[in-house]
């Protein structure tokens, strides 16, 4: 008796096997946040991603529908990585300057975040991309405000939130979107790691120094 094949598995249209695929839906994030490191947002493509992760571009449909939502979680997962609980005690300075080294740091893990939030979310067709956006943002002005809130003795001058989450973003922004003018301005063998973190100390020291009541 002969046994009749198998038919394969069908499966929907436009739905790639993605449990046999071998990458998941976070890899496609970890791609897209390597690319943001090197590229400008508008660089970040479906199938620079999909290459990057090795996988086919119909996985990203799959797992985020389109480009825009795969960049909105990958600013949702750097967002909740940088925002930190609001300070309830320490030193307004010290506190401070937590808040610039946090920067900083935002900075560092997506080197063109910032690029993407203005080109790319602020533009999103979705409400709830743009909301998050806007809410990603109020939590430094909220945390700006709580350390003035605990600076029960006047030891820093009053500041308005708004402008020093700006200036900070600005300062830390540029040594990072700049990178190319500044390296025509030092040496060589400048390490711009060192240099970077020179410069970090520098905007602390500058900012909390320019701030306490003399």
């Amino acid at each position: 008796m002969t046994m009749g094949r198998q038919k394969p598995e069908r499966r929907g249209k436009g739905r790639p096997n993605a449990e046999n695929s071998g990458v998941g839906r976070e890899a496609l994030i970890s791609a897209a946040r390597d690319l943001l490191q090197e590229l400008p947002p508008a660089h970040v493509t479906v199938t620079a991603v999909a290459r990057r992760a090795n996988a086919d571009p119909a996985l990203v449909r799959y797992y985020f529908g389109n480009r825009e939502n795969l960049l909105f979680e990958v600013a949702k997962q750097i967002g909740e990585e940088a925002n930190r609980p609001l300070p309830d005690e320490g030193d307004p300075a010290d506190l401070l300057a937590e808040m610039i080294r946090n920067t900083f740091r935002f900075t560092r893990s997506a080197k063109h975040m910032q690029r993407l939030m203005i080109e790319e979310l602020d533009c999103a067709s979705s409400p709830e991309v743009r909301e998050k956006a806007r809410e990603w943002n109020r939590n430094p002005l909220s945390a700006y405000q709580r350390i003035q809130e605990l600076d029960s003795e006047g030891t820093l001058n009053s500041f308005d939130p708004l402008f020093m989450h700006l200036a900070v973003i600005g300062i830390s922004d540029f040594f990072a979107s700049g990178e190319p003018l500044i390296k025509l301005l030092v040496p060589e063998d400048t390490d711009m790691k060192e240099l970077e973190r020179q410069y970090e100390a520098f905007v602390i020291r500058l900012l909390t120094e320019g701030l306490a009541r003399r």
